[in-house]
Protein backbone atom coordinates (compact mmCIF):
# COMPACT_ATOMS: atom_id res chain seq x y z
CA UNK A 1 0.00 0.00 0.00
CA UNK A 2 1.55 3.61 -0.88
CA UNK A 3 2.67 5.36 1.81
CA UNK A 4 4.19 8.52 0.99
CA UNK A 5 7.35 9.61 -1.84
CA UNK A 6 10.65 9.78 -1.30
CA UNK A 7 11.27 12.97 0.79
CA UNK A 8 14.76 13.82 -0.14
CA UNK A 9 13.95 13.40 -3.79
CA UNK A 10 10.56 15.03 -3.83
CA UNK A 11 12.27 18.32 -2.16
CA UNK A 12 14.97 18.15 -4.58
CA UNK A 13 12.85 18.52 -7.54
CA UNK A 14 10.55 20.58 -6.19
CA UNK A 15 13.19 23.15 -4.21
CA UNK A 16 16.61 22.11 -5.12
CA UNK A 17 18.18 25.25 -4.08
CA UNK A 18 16.28 25.71 -0.49
CA UNK A 19 18.42 25.42 2.43
CA UNK A 20 17.33 22.04 4.15
CA UNK A 21 19.41 21.61 7.18
CA UNK A 22 22.10 24.23 8.43
CA UNK A 23 24.45 23.55 11.38
CA UNK A 24 24.21 26.18 13.67
CA UNK A 25 27.30 25.32 15.37
CA UNK A 26 29.47 24.72 12.49
CA UNK A 27 27.94 26.59 10.07
CA UNK A 28 27.61 23.44 7.97
CA UNK A 29 24.64 24.05 5.39
CA UNK A 30 22.55 21.72 2.87
CA UNK A 31 20.51 22.09 0.22
CA UNK A 32 18.05 19.77 -0.94
CA UNK A 33 19.38 19.13 -3.60
CA UNK A 34 22.62 18.25 -2.10
CA UNK A 35 20.55 16.00 0.51
CA UNK A 36 18.81 13.89 -1.67
CA UNK A 37 22.42 13.46 -3.62
CA UNK A 38 24.13 12.71 0.22
CA UNK A 39 21.31 10.22 0.41
CA UNK A 40 21.11 8.48 -2.73
CA UNK A 41 25.08 7.15 -2.35
CA UNK A 42 24.91 6.55 1.21
CA UNK A 43 21.91 4.12 -0.06
CA UNK A 44 24.12 2.77 -2.47
CA UNK A 45 27.28 2.47 -0.07
CA UNK A 46 25.14 0.25 1.92
CA UNK A 47 24.18 -2.09 -1.27
CA UNK A 48 27.59 -2.24 -2.33
CA UNK A 49 28.57 -3.13 1.43
CA UNK A 50 25.95 -6.09 1.01
CA UNK A 51 23.32 -4.68 3.24
CA UNK A 52 20.03 -5.55 1.83
CA UNK A 53 16.42 -4.46 2.30
CA UNK A 54 14.94 -5.20 5.65
CA UNK A 55 18.46 -5.31 7.29
CA UNK A 56 19.49 -2.82 10.11
CA UNK A 57 22.26 -0.43 10.90
CA UNK A 58 22.64 1.28 14.05
CA UNK A 59 24.01 4.56 14.67
CA UNK A 60 25.19 6.59 18.03
CA UNK A 61 25.76 10.28 17.65
CA UNK A 62 24.85 13.64 18.85
CA UNK A 63 22.47 15.89 16.61
CA UNK A 64 24.41 16.86 13.50
CA UNK A 65 22.84 16.89 9.93
CA UNK A 66 24.45 14.12 8.17
CA UNK A 67 21.80 11.79 10.32
CA UNK A 68 18.89 13.09 8.14
CA UNK A 69 21.29 12.07 4.87
CA UNK A 70 21.43 8.67 7.28
CA UNK A 71 17.56 8.71 7.14
CA UNK A 72 16.94 9.36 4.17
CA UNK A 73 19.45 7.01 2.82
CA UNK A 74 17.82 4.16 4.68
CA UNK A 75 14.65 5.01 3.39
CA UNK A 76 15.89 4.85 -0.54
CA UNK A 77 17.38 1.40 0.44
CA UNK A 78 14.80 0.22 3.14
CA UNK A 79 17.40 -0.49 5.39
CA UNK A 80 16.18 -0.11 8.99
CA UNK A 81 17.68 2.61 10.97
CA UNK A 82 18.34 1.68 14.69
CA UNK A 83 19.53 5.14 16.94
CA UNK A 84 20.88 4.43 20.11
CA UNK A 85 21.01 6.13 23.62
CA UNK A 86 24.51 7.58 23.87
CA UNK A 87 23.85 8.30 27.14
CA UNK A 88 23.11 4.39 27.85
CA UNK A 89 26.47 2.25 29.65
CA UNK A 90 27.56 -0.37 27.21
CA UNK A 91 25.63 -2.88 29.63
CA UNK A 92 22.40 -1.38 28.69
CA UNK A 93 22.80 -1.12 25.02
CA UNK A 94 24.12 -4.36 24.17
CA UNK A 95 21.15 -6.60 24.73
CA UNK A 96 19.74 -3.99 22.53
CA UNK A 97 22.55 -4.31 19.90
CA UNK A 98 21.56 -8.10 20.09
CA UNK A 99 18.38 -7.54 19.72
CA UNK A 100 18.11 -5.74 16.36
CA UNK A 101 21.41 -7.07 14.97
CA UNK A 102 22.60 -4.41 12.61
CA UNK A 103 24.61 -5.12 9.69
CA UNK A 104 26.86 -1.84 10.49
CA UNK A 105 27.44 0.72 13.64
CA UNK A 106 28.01 4.30 12.87
CA UNK A 107 29.09 6.92 15.40
CA UNK A 108 30.66 10.09 15.33
CA UNK A 109 33.91 11.21 17.52
CA UNK A 110 32.24 11.24 20.46
CA UNK A 111 30.81 8.38 20.85
CA UNK A 112 33.73 6.55 19.55
CA UNK A 113 34.67 4.18 22.98
CA UNK A 114 31.30 3.51 23.62
CA UNK A 115 30.98 1.77 19.76
CA UNK A 116 34.63 0.32 20.50
CA UNK A 117 33.26 -1.09 23.60
CA UNK A 118 30.02 -2.70 21.34
CA UNK A 119 32.33 -4.08 18.52
CA UNK A 120 31.89 -7.75 17.56
CA UNK A 121 32.32 -10.46 14.58
CA UNK A 122 30.16 -9.30 11.69
CA UNK A 123 29.51 -5.30 13.01
CA UNK A 124 31.94 -3.08 11.32
CA UNK A 125 32.40 0.28 12.73
CA UNK A 126 31.77 2.79 10.75
CA UNK A 127 33.07 6.77 11.77
CA UNK A 128 31.11 9.70 10.83
CA UNK A 129 33.26 12.82 10.91
CA UNK A 130 32.46 16.47 11.61
CA UNK A 131 31.93 18.79 8.24
CA UNK A 132 34.86 20.59 9.01
CA UNK A 133 37.33 17.34 9.09
CA UNK A 134 38.82 15.57 6.67
CA UNK A 135 36.98 12.11 5.69
CA UNK A 136 39.36 9.07 6.19
CA UNK A 137 39.12 6.02 4.27
CA UNK A 138 36.35 3.86 6.14
CA UNK A 139 34.33 6.64 7.60
CA UNK A 140 30.85 7.23 6.62
CA UNK A 141 31.36 10.31 3.89
CA UNK A 142 34.41 8.21 2.39
CA UNK A 143 31.96 5.43 1.64
CA UNK A 144 29.20 7.91 1.07
CA UNK A 145 31.41 10.32 -1.66
CA UNK A 146 32.97 7.16 -3.23
CA UNK A 147 28.97 5.32 -4.25
CA UNK A 148 27.52 5.92 -7.01
CA UNK A 149 24.78 8.95 -6.94
CA UNK A 150 22.07 6.30 -8.29
CA UNK A 151 18.50 8.20 -8.95
CA UNK A 152 16.58 4.71 -9.69
CA UNK A 153 15.15 4.08 -6.34
CA UNK A 154 11.24 3.25 -5.90
CA UNK A 155 9.97 7.04 -4.87
CA UNK A 156 7.28 4.84 -3.39
CA UNK A 157 7.60 4.34 0.29
CA UNK A 158 4.89 1.56 1.25
CA UNK A 159 2.77 2.61 4.17
CA UNK A 160 3.38 -0.25 5.94
CA UNK A 161 7.09 -0.47 5.36
CA UNK A 162 9.40 -0.11 8.10
CA UNK A 163 11.72 2.75 8.26
CA UNK A 164 13.62 3.05 11.79
CA UNK A 165 12.87 1.61 15.43
CA UNK A 166 13.54 3.21 18.24
CA UNK A 167 13.54 1.67 21.91
CA UNK A 168 12.25 2.98 24.27
CA UNK A 169 13.75 4.34 27.56
CA UNK A 170 13.04 0.94 29.81
CA UNK A 171 11.86 2.96 32.88
CA UNK A 172 8.70 0.03 32.77
CA UNK A 173 10.90 -3.15 31.95
CA UNK A 174 13.30 -4.30 29.74
CA UNK A 175 13.49 -1.56 26.55
CA UNK A 176 10.97 -2.58 23.50
CA UNK A 177 12.34 -1.49 20.29
CA UNK A 178 9.03 0.70 18.52
CA UNK A 179 8.81 0.21 14.67
CA UNK A 180 8.09 3.40 12.63
CA UNK A 181 6.99 3.30 9.58
CA UNK A 182 6.83 5.48 6.50
CA UNK A 183 3.25 6.08 7.00
CA UNK A 184 3.56 7.17 10.19
CA UNK A 185 5.74 9.71 9.35
CA UNK A 186 3.17 10.74 6.62
CA UNK A 187 0.62 10.40 9.53
CA UNK A 188 2.73 12.53 12.28
CA UNK A 189 3.02 15.08 9.36
CA UNK A 190 -0.55 15.79 8.70
CA UNK A 191 -1.53 15.85 12.16
CA UNK A 192 1.48 18.46 12.98
CA UNK A 193 0.99 20.50 10.04
CA UNK A 194 -2.76 20.86 10.30
CA UNK A 195 -2.10 21.99 14.24
CA UNK A 196 0.38 24.37 13.73
CA UNK A 197 -0.19 25.26 10.08
CA UNK A 198 3.52 24.19 9.03
CA UNK A 199 4.81 26.07 5.61
CA UNK A 200 7.70 25.69 3.61
CA UNK A 201 8.38 29.09 5.04
CA UNK A 202 9.03 27.55 8.45
CA UNK A 203 12.45 27.04 10.67
CA UNK A 204 12.43 24.85 13.58
CA UNK A 205 15.47 23.90 16.20
CA UNK A 206 16.85 20.67 15.88
CA UNK A 207 18.28 19.85 19.82
CA UNK A 208 16.27 16.75 21.45
CA UNK A 209 18.67 13.76 20.77
CA UNK A 210 18.06 12.16 17.56
CA UNK A 211 17.46 8.42 19.52
CA UNK A 212 14.38 10.13 20.72
CA UNK A 213 11.16 10.65 18.46
CA UNK A 214 11.12 14.22 19.07
CA UNK A 215 14.62 14.44 17.89
CA UNK A 216 13.11 13.44 14.85
CA UNK A 217 9.47 14.46 14.36
CA UNK A 218 8.88 17.43 16.60
CA UNK A 219 9.47 19.16 14.19
CA UNK A 220 12.29 18.07 11.86
CA UNK A 221 11.30 15.71 9.65
CA UNK A 222 7.47 17.23 9.30
CA UNK A 223 9.40 20.41 8.47
CA UNK A 224 11.89 18.66 5.85
CA UNK A 225 8.28 17.14 4.27
CA UNK A 226 6.90 20.44 4.12
CA UNK A 227 10.24 21.89 2.62
CA UNK A 228 11.06 24.17 5.66
CA UNK A 229 14.63 24.73 7.08
CA UNK A 230 15.98 22.77 9.97
CA UNK A 231 18.54 24.09 12.20
CA UNK A 232 20.84 21.81 14.18
CA UNK A 233 22.08 21.99 17.50
CA UNK A 234 24.58 19.65 19.26
CA UNK A 235 21.70 19.87 21.94
CA UNK A 236 20.61 22.97 24.23
CA UNK A 237 22.22 25.80 24.97
CA UNK A 238 20.02 29.18 26.57
CA UNK A 239 21.99 31.77 25.37
CA UNK A 240 22.46 30.05 22.04
CA UNK A 241 18.41 28.90 21.72
CA UNK A 242 17.82 32.57 22.18
CA UNK A 243 19.94 33.76 19.50
CA UNK A 244 18.11 31.57 17.09
CA UNK A 245 14.92 33.14 18.75
CA UNK A 246 15.16 36.95 17.94
CA UNK A 247 17.29 36.35 14.97
CA UNK A 248 14.35 35.18 13.74
CA UNK A 249 15.72 31.92 13.16
CA UNK A 250 13.11 30.10 14.22
CA UNK A 251 9.39 29.99 13.25
CA UNK A 252 7.86 26.99 15.11
CA UNK A 253 9.35 25.67 18.58
CA UNK A 254 8.44 22.70 20.44
CA UNK A 255 10.20 22.72 23.80
CA UNK A 256 9.44 20.01 26.80
CA UNK A 257 8.36 22.17 30.17
CA UNK A 258 12.41 22.16 31.61
CA UNK A 259 13.40 23.78 28.23
CA UNK A 260 10.83 26.35 28.63
CA UNK A 261 11.49 26.41 32.35
CA UNK A 262 15.56 27.22 31.37
CA UNK A 263 14.89 29.65 28.75
CA UNK A 264 12.05 31.56 31.42
CA UNK A 265 14.78 31.60 34.02
CA UNK A 266 17.70 33.32 31.75
CA UNK A 267 18.57 36.33 32.37
CA UNK A 268 17.93 37.37 28.60
CA UNK A 269 14.13 36.32 28.85
CA UNK A 270 12.61 39.41 30.26
CA UNK A 271 13.64 41.66 27.11
CA UNK A 272 14.11 39.10 24.45
CA UNK A 273 11.84 39.61 21.26
CA UNK A 274 10.12 36.28 21.03
CA UNK A 275 7.78 38.05 18.38
CA UNK A 276 9.27 35.75 15.49
CA UNK A 277 8.25 32.47 16.86
CA UNK A 278 4.87 32.17 15.51
CA UNK A 279 4.31 28.68 17.05
CA UNK A 280 4.80 27.36 20.37
CA UNK A 281 3.86 23.94 21.20
CA UNK A 282 5.13 21.72 24.32
CA UNK A 283 4.97 18.03 24.89
CA UNK A 284 6.52 15.27 26.98
CA UNK A 285 5.23 16.19 30.27
CA UNK A 286 2.22 18.55 31.75
CA UNK A 287 3.49 22.53 31.71
CA UNK A 288 2.69 23.91 34.98
CA UNK A 289 0.29 26.83 34.81
CA UNK A 290 3.22 29.32 36.70
CA UNK A 291 5.13 28.69 33.05
CA UNK A 292 2.44 29.07 31.26
CA UNK A 293 1.64 32.86 32.50
CA UNK A 294 4.99 33.42 32.46
CA UNK A 295 5.02 33.52 28.58
CA UNK A 296 1.80 34.56 28.59
CA UNK A 297 2.69 37.50 30.63
CA UNK A 298 5.70 37.68 27.59
CA UNK A 299 2.73 37.33 24.88
CA UNK A 300 3.21 33.81 23.75
CA UNK A 301 0.70 31.23 23.95
CA UNK A 302 2.12 27.94 24.57
CA UNK A 303 -0.05 24.80 23.24
CA UNK A 304 0.40 21.76 25.09
CA UNK A 305 0.60 18.70 23.32
CA UNK A 306 0.59 14.57 23.40
CA UNK A 307 1.62 11.93 22.10
CA UNK A 308 4.20 8.72 22.66
CA UNK A 309 6.97 6.66 20.30
CA UNK A 310 3.81 4.47 19.85
CA UNK A 311 2.08 7.48 18.25
CA UNK A 312 4.18 8.94 15.56
CA UNK A 313 4.43 11.06 17.79
CA UNK A 314 1.95 13.81 17.41
CA UNK A 315 -2.28 13.09 18.78
CA UNK A 316 -3.55 16.16 20.04
CA UNK A 317 -2.23 19.60 20.14
CA UNK A 318 -4.43 22.35 21.83
CA UNK A 319 -5.67 25.72 19.67
CA UNK A 320 -3.72 28.57 20.26
CA UNK A 321 -7.04 30.34 20.62
CA UNK A 322 -8.61 27.98 23.51
CA UNK A 323 -5.29 27.25 25.36
CA UNK A 324 -5.27 29.57 27.81
CA UNK A 325 -8.63 29.01 28.10
CA UNK A 326 -8.58 25.75 28.88
CA UNK A 327 -4.78 24.98 30.73
CA UNK A 328 -3.82 22.02 30.67
CA UNK A 329 -6.06 20.41 28.04
CA UNK A 330 -4.03 18.87 25.35
CA UNK A 331 -6.94 19.30 22.60
CA UNK A 332 -8.75 17.17 20.26
CA UNK A 333 -7.83 14.18 18.64
CA UNK A 334 -6.10 14.92 15.09
CA UNK A 335 -7.47 13.94 11.65
CA UNK A 336 -5.01 11.26 11.36
CA UNK A 337 -6.14 9.88 15.05
CA UNK A 338 -9.28 8.46 16.81
CA UNK A 339 -9.44 8.26 20.47
CA UNK A 340 -11.70 6.37 23.23
CA UNK A 341 -11.68 6.67 27.18
CA UNK A 342 -12.53 3.69 28.87
CA UNK A 343 -12.97 2.50 32.17
CA UNK A 344 -11.25 -1.30 33.34
CA UNK A 345 -13.84 -3.14 31.16
CA UNK A 346 -13.01 -1.54 28.06
CA UNK A 347 -16.24 0.64 27.72
CA UNK A 348 -16.29 4.13 27.07
CA UNK A 349 -16.36 6.69 30.10
CA UNK A 350 -18.90 9.74 29.81
CA UNK A 351 -17.58 13.23 29.61
CA UNK A 352 -15.61 14.85 32.93
CA UNK A 353 -14.91 10.97 33.96
CA UNK A 354 -11.33 9.44 33.95
CA UNK A 355 -10.40 6.59 32.29
CA UNK A 356 -7.54 4.67 30.17
CA UNK A 357 -6.46 6.97 26.43
CA UNK A 358 -6.85 4.16 23.50
CA UNK A 359 -5.58 5.73 20.20
CA UNK A 360 -5.97 4.48 17.06
CA UNK A 361 -5.08 5.68 13.58
CA UNK A 362 -2.34 5.41 10.81
CA UNK A 363 0.09 6.90 13.20
CA UNK A 364 0.11 4.17 15.28
CA UNK A 365 3.21 1.64 15.81
CA UNK A 366 2.30 -1.81 14.23
CA UNK A 367 4.04 -3.24 17.21
CA UNK A 368 7.42 -4.08 18.47
CA UNK A 369 10.22 -5.57 17.07
CA UNK A 370 10.88 -9.27 18.05
CA UNK A 371 8.24 -8.81 20.88
CA UNK A 372 4.88 -10.30 19.84
CA UNK A 373 4.24 -10.60 23.15
CA UNK A 374 4.50 -6.54 24.15
CA UNK A 375 2.18 -6.15 21.28
CA UNK A 376 -0.18 -7.90 21.80
CA UNK A 377 -0.55 -6.53 25.33
CA UNK A 378 -0.59 -3.01 23.56
CA UNK A 379 -2.80 -3.54 20.66
CA UNK A 380 -6.00 -5.16 20.59
CA UNK A 381 -7.79 -6.99 17.73
CA UNK A 382 -9.20 -3.55 16.56
CA UNK A 383 -6.16 -1.43 16.28
CA UNK A 384 -6.47 0.49 19.55
CA UNK A 385 -3.36 1.59 21.31
CA UNK A 386 -3.59 1.14 25.00
CA UNK A 387 -1.69 4.29 25.80
CA UNK A 388 -1.37 3.32 30.23
CA UNK A 389 -2.18 6.92 30.26
CA UNK A 390 -5.30 8.32 32.28
CA UNK A 391 -7.52 10.87 30.72
CA UNK A 392 -10.90 12.80 30.63
CA UNK A 393 -12.53 14.69 28.32
CA UNK A 394 -15.24 17.82 28.89
CA UNK A 395 -18.13 17.91 27.29
CA UNK A 396 -16.72 19.87 24.08
CA UNK A 397 -14.23 16.92 23.25
CA UNK A 398 -10.91 18.56 24.92
CA UNK A 399 -8.94 15.89 26.71
CA UNK A 400 -7.14 16.64 29.73
CA UNK A 401 -4.33 14.22 30.42
CA UNK A 402 -4.78 12.73 34.49
CA UNK A 403 -1.14 10.99 34.70
CA UNK A 404 0.36 7.73 34.11
CA UNK A 405 -2.01 4.66 34.94
CA UNK A 406 0.68 2.92 36.76
CA UNK A 407 1.67 6.28 38.68
CA UNK A 408 -1.66 6.36 40.82
CA UNK A 409 -1.33 4.92 44.00
CA UNK A 410 -4.23 4.21 46.49
CA UNK A 411 -4.04 5.49 49.97
CA UNK A 412 -6.20 4.06 52.07
CA UNK A 413 -8.35 2.79 49.58
CA UNK A 414 -8.87 6.43 47.74
CA UNK A 415 -7.11 6.47 44.04
CA UNK A 416 -3.99 9.46 44.16
CA UNK A 417 -3.21 10.73 41.06
CA UNK A 418 0.63 12.56 41.65
CA UNK A 419 0.28 14.53 38.94
CA UNK A 420 -2.83 16.64 40.56
CA UNK A 421 -0.31 16.79 43.69
CA UNK A 422 2.47 18.15 41.81
CA UNK A 423 0.06 20.46 40.37
CA UNK A 424 -0.65 21.92 43.75
CA UNK A 425 2.80 21.67 44.96
CA UNK A 426 4.17 23.98 41.85
CA UNK A 427 1.66 26.41 43.22
CA UNK A 428 3.65 26.95 46.12
CA UNK A 429 5.80 30.47 45.11
CA UNK A 430 9.10 29.35 46.29
CA UNK A 431 8.43 25.47 44.74
CA UNK A 432 10.17 25.67 41.02
CA UNK A 433 9.79 21.80 40.34
CA UNK A 434 7.85 18.87 42.07
CA UNK A 435 7.40 15.10 41.61
CA UNK A 436 5.29 12.77 44.01
CA UNK A 437 5.76 8.82 43.90
CA UNK A 438 3.29 6.42 45.82
CA UNK A 439 5.64 4.61 48.53
CA UNK A 440 4.23 1.78 50.68
CA UNK A 441 3.30 2.39 54.10
CA UNK A 442 2.09 -0.05 57.03
CA UNK A 443 -1.15 1.77 57.70
CA UNK A 444 -2.21 3.51 54.99
CA UNK A 445 -1.22 0.77 52.24
CA UNK A 446 0.67 3.55 49.86
CA UNK A 447 1.11 7.07 51.01
CA UNK A 448 2.70 9.72 48.79
CA UNK A 449 6.75 10.96 49.09
CA UNK A 450 7.73 14.40 47.31
CA UNK A 451 10.45 15.42 45.76
CA UNK A 452 10.86 19.21 45.54
CA UNK A 453 13.33 21.43 43.75
CA UNK A 454 13.42 25.33 45.31
CA UNK A 455 13.22 28.48 43.35
CA UNK A 456 16.50 30.10 43.34
CA UNK A 457 17.74 31.83 46.71
CA UNK A 458 14.10 30.41 48.05
CA UNK A 459 14.26 28.09 51.37
CA UNK A 460 11.31 25.40 51.70
CA UNK A 461 10.05 23.98 55.14
CA UNK A 462 8.46 20.80 54.85
CA UNK A 463 5.83 21.65 57.54
CA UNK A 464 5.15 24.80 55.67
CA UNK A 465 4.34 23.31 52.12
CA UNK A 466 2.06 20.21 53.69
CA UNK A 467 -0.13 22.73 54.93
CA UNK A 468 -0.03 24.47 52.02
CA UNK A 469 -0.58 21.31 50.27
CA UNK A 470 -3.63 20.99 52.86
CA UNK A 471 -5.66 24.69 51.50
CA UNK A 472 -5.44 22.90 48.14
CA UNK A 473 -5.83 18.96 48.66
CA UNK A 474 -7.73 16.63 50.70
CA UNK A 475 -6.22 14.90 53.17
CA UNK A 476 -5.03 11.32 51.88
CA UNK A 477 -3.99 13.22 48.66
CA UNK A 478 -1.31 15.67 50.69
CA UNK A 479 2.33 13.76 50.81
CA UNK A 480 3.50 12.46 53.91
CA UNK A 481 7.13 13.15 53.48
CA UNK A 482 8.88 15.90 51.58
CA UNK A 483 12.38 16.04 50.20
CA UNK A 484 14.16 18.83 48.43
CA UNK A 485 16.92 18.57 46.16
CA UNK A 486 19.04 20.34 43.51
CA UNK A 487 17.50 18.12 40.25
CA UNK A 488 15.20 15.79 39.41
CA UNK A 489 16.38 12.29 37.54
CA UNK A 490 15.11 12.79 34.14
CA UNK A 491 14.75 11.20 30.57
CA UNK A 492 16.68 12.21 27.46
CA UNK A 493 12.66 13.78 26.65
CA UNK A 494 13.13 15.70 30.11
CA UNK A 495 10.13 13.57 31.60
CA UNK A 496 11.09 12.85 35.61
CA UNK A 497 12.26 9.64 35.80
CA UNK A 498 9.86 8.54 38.61
CA UNK A 499 11.32 4.55 38.94
CA UNK A 500 14.12 6.07 40.30
CA UNK A 501 12.91 8.07 43.04
CA UNK A 502 10.43 5.27 44.18
CA UNK A 503 13.30 2.35 44.32
CA UNK A 504 15.00 5.56 46.10
CA UNK A 505 12.28 5.72 48.93
CA UNK A 506 11.92 1.83 49.04
CA UNK A 507 15.71 1.67 49.85
CA UNK A 508 15.49 4.34 51.91
CA UNK A 509 12.81 3.02 54.07
CA UNK A 510 14.57 -0.31 54.27
CA UNK A 511 17.61 1.14 55.50
CA UNK A 512 16.13 2.73 58.07
CA UNK A 513 16.60 1.68 61.65
CA UNK A 514 14.27 -0.74 63.54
Amino acid sequence: MFGIVDIAAKRAQLTPDKVALAEVAGAAALTYRELDARACRFASAMLDRGIAAGDRIAVLMHNAASFFEILFGCGKARVVLVPLNWRQTVAELAPLVDDCGPRMLLHDAANAGLAAALARPGLPLVRIHAEAEVPQPGSYQSLRDAAAERHDWDPRWPADGLWYMLYTSGTTGRPKAVMQTFGMAHANFVNLASAIDLTAGDVTPNYLPLFHTAGINLHSLPTLIAGGSVRVLPGFDADRFLDLIEAGAVTALLGVPAIYQALGAHPRFAAADLSRVRSWTSGGAPLPPALTELYARRGVTICQGYGMTETGPTTFLMRPEEAMRKPGSVGRPLPMTESRIVDRDGRDVAAGQAGELLIRGANVTPGYWNRPDATAEALDADGWLRTGDVARADADGDVFIVDRLKDMFISGGENVYPAEVESALLGHPDILEAAVVGVPDERWGEVGRGWLVARAGRRLDEAEVKAFCRTRLAGYKVPKSLAVVDDLPRTPAGKVRKHVLRLEAVQARHEEPA
